[in-house]
């Protein structure tokens, strides 16, 4: 089999894994099913993926790549830093409408590499996006210049993965497209000088009108 089609179809493999995973979880979702939703049989699959580990990896792969992918323009994009965060938090709405947040869950009790990863990708990359949006948000006199970077940084991730523990936020509980925006403004107010509470309300007043 030509090497590209192998690359095409294992794509298709990772990718409707990747769909089915965010719509009901990694644990409700079988080999089976997988298979089934394709079109072809299991042992395909496994020509390709040793196992449910293996393409549970290979998910996390893709989520983490278009992750730092849509980081990156959203940093290009947006015009200032506290617009960069609401442009953030709209992205993270859209993918809260099709993701079960039990997908968090079910990384880290079944598949701990995994969630190894996807942790790495939190406390590296992540971790250097919003250092950078608070420097630069300092910088240009947006954001308190006494805020301890360091810290901030570290409560601004803890606060966003918040949002997948079962424990503070029961599945149907909340809507977590507004725990997001709850969370997320609480934030901005609290690093934001004057100046960057007036571009909060202009960004607030425009993603009311669906103008972000």
């Amino acid at each position: 089999m030509p090497i590209l089609k192998i690359m095409e179809i294992q794509e298709r493999i990772a990718l409707k894994a990747h769909e089915l995973f965010l719509k009901y979880g990694i644990r409700s979702v079988s080999m089976d099913e997988i298979a089934t939703q394709l079109g072809i049989s299991k042992k395909t699959i496994y020509q390709f993926y040793a196992d449910k580990d293996a393409l549970v990896d290979s998910v996390i792969d893709i989520v983490v790549n278009e992750n730092a992918s849509e980081c990156c323009m959203q940093k290009e994009t947006s015009d200032n830093p506290v617009q960069e965060i609401f442009v953030a938090m709209e992205m993270v709405r859209d993918m809260l409408r099709t993701m079960n947040p039990i997908i968090v869950y079910d990384l880290e009790k079944y598949h701990p590499a995994a969630h190894k990863k996807l942790n790495d990708h939190k406390n590296k990359f992540l971790y250097r996006q919003i250092t950078e949006n608070l420097e630069k948000g300092i910088a240009m006199q947006l954001y308190r210049p006494d805020i301890n970077i360091e810290i901030i940084a570290k409560f601004r991730l803890a606060s966003v993965f918040l949002l997948f523990s079962p424990d503070i936020f029961p599945p149907g509980r909340h809507d977590l497209s507004t725990v997001m925006e709850e969370v997320t403004i609480h934030f901005l107010y609290g690093i934001a000088t004057p100046k960057g509470q007036k571009l909060i309300l202009k960004y607030q007043q425009q993603r009311q009108k669906g103008q972000i």
